[in-house]
């Protein structure tokens, strides 16, 4: 399985950026789909979760509101909508993939991406 997230970029803070990763190699639809940022010198933290068939969704607290993850499984794309950007979302944002219902926030999805860049000016 291979993740590819594009979108990523420089915006000021209360500006808006898509994110989107695309999945190829085995059938995307049998895998929940997570994001995760990782600040420069902290942890790699959970920021959103998809299940497979979208019904479900899990965010952290610090982006309940301003964040959505949505997907489109005809086109093997999971998006995160991230609105009301601050500062403190700037990070490397990291898509990421896993069969098992019970992953949700750890970090121990099996599959990634590289990454893309988020960086959110005062």
């Amino acid at each position: 399985v291979q993740l590819q997230a594009s979108g990523g970029g420089l915006v000021q803070a209360g500006g808006s950026l898509r994110l989107s990763c695309v999945v190829s190699g085995r059938t995307y639809r049998n895998y929940n789909m997570g994001w995760f940022r990782q600040a420069p010198g902290k942890e790699r933290e959970f920021v959103a979760r998809i299940a497979w068939s979208g019904g479900s969704t899990h965010y952290a607290d610090a982006v309940k509101g301003r964040f959505t993850i949505s997907r489109d499984n005809a086109e093997n794309t999971v998006y995160l909508q991230m609105n009301s950007l601050k500062p403190e979302d700037t990070g490397v944002y990291y898509c990421a993939a896993d069969p098992r219902s019970f992953i949700i926030t750890s970090p121990q999805y099996n599959y990634w991406g590289r990454g893309t860049q988020v960086t959110v000016s005062s």
